[in-house]
């Protein structure tokens, strides 16, 4: 009875967990809570976009108007009126224009003023949280600041042309074509610069500050210790702020909206835009619906590219 009892009889007579069986256990732990964690995201996901977006595939088989009482099978018919629509193909290429000037201002402007405030000087982290207030402020908010700049009556940016002697009499900049896309491109820069200086500035802290030193002890210049150096590293975060910054104006609508309505002359219409007027104006939900599911097609191609480099990164 005393052997059987004894602790350390026990301990012994106990079988022994491997520490593999025993990691493996903590690790199926660690997953089962993971996606428990994921569970509340997953469902808002579903809730927010997911159920809407079948429910939209759905309708765009179907010829649906506010004039009909229930939607009536169409098959194929509105994809093949959507690509064949010049409304269609016309805001197809002004958001792939839209999306490339914004995206490559975006992340050139963000990277230099990053390259700014990397360096020491006095008054960098006020000017830091500065920088940062675009990205905070609503889109409409920004809309209206951008509208009152551009105004033709009584716009800041007319009323300093005039002052410094470039024109004589006001210009109406969100009149013309030209114009108006210039006005939303550079509305969604600078909303989008400092979230991208901000990922260039981390990149920047992660570098190891002698190899620059080490360049210029070689006599190296500051563009070949941009090129050489500083690019290579950031090589990673340009291609994330890349296609984060493509996804974005892709899917971009209130600062367009607010500020031009898609206008003059559907200058300024997207897809979002195109998506809205067949919904809410034309009250053609089937094409709408049809319209959004090419839409969706064009941000996939960035989406996955994004997932893979972040899978990449994780691994």
């Amino acid at each position: 009875m005393s052997a059987i009892t004894d602790p350390q009889t026990r301990a012994r007579s106990a079988p022994r967990v491997s520490p593999h069986a025993r990691r493996g256990g903590l690790k199926a732990t660690e997953r089962r809570f993971g996606l428990l964690l994921l569970v509340p995201a997953l469902t808002a996901f579903s809730i927010v976009v997911l159920f809407p977006f079948i429910e939209a595939l759905g309708l765009s088989f179907y010829e649906y108007t506010i004039q009909m009482s229930e939607p009536e099978w169409t098959g194929l018919d509105n994809f093949v009126a959507v690509l064949t629509d010049q409304a269609v193909i016309s805001s197809f290429v002004t958001t792939m224009i839209f999306v490339g000037l914004a995206t490559v201002f975006s992340i050139l402007l963000g990277l230099g003023w990053a390259l700014i405030l990397n360096h020491p000087f006095r008054g960098r982290n006020v000017i830091r949280g500065l920088s940062l207030m675009p990205w905070v402020m609503p889109a409409i908010v920004a809309a209206f600041i951008w509208g009152w700049i551009f105004n033709s009556r009584y716009g800041l940016l007319n009323a300093l042309a005039m002052e410094l002697g470039f024109i004589d009499l006001p210009q109406a900049y969100l009149s013309t074509p030209a114009g108006a896309m210039a006005a939303v491109v550079i509305a969604k820069v600078w909303l989008s610069v400092p979230l991208f200086m901000a990922f260039f500035i981390a990149g920047l802290q992660s570098m190891d500050r002698e190899q620059i030193e080490a360049a210029r002890v070689d006599g190296a210049g500051n563009w070949q210790i941009l090129a050489h150096h500083i690019l290579p590293h950031l090589k990673p975060v340009i291609m994330v702020t890349v296609v984060l910054g493509m996804i974005g104006n892709l899917q971009h609508f209130d600062t367009i909206w607010a500020l031009t309505g898609g206008g003059p002359v559907r200058a300024t219409a997207v897809l979002s835009i195109e998506v809205y007027r067949r919904a809410f104006e034309q009250w053609d939900i089937g094409m709408a619906a049809a319209v959004g599911v090419v839409w969706v097609a064009t941000i996939l191609p960035p989406a996955y590219f994004y997932l893979r480099q972040l899978m990449k990164g994780t691994e």
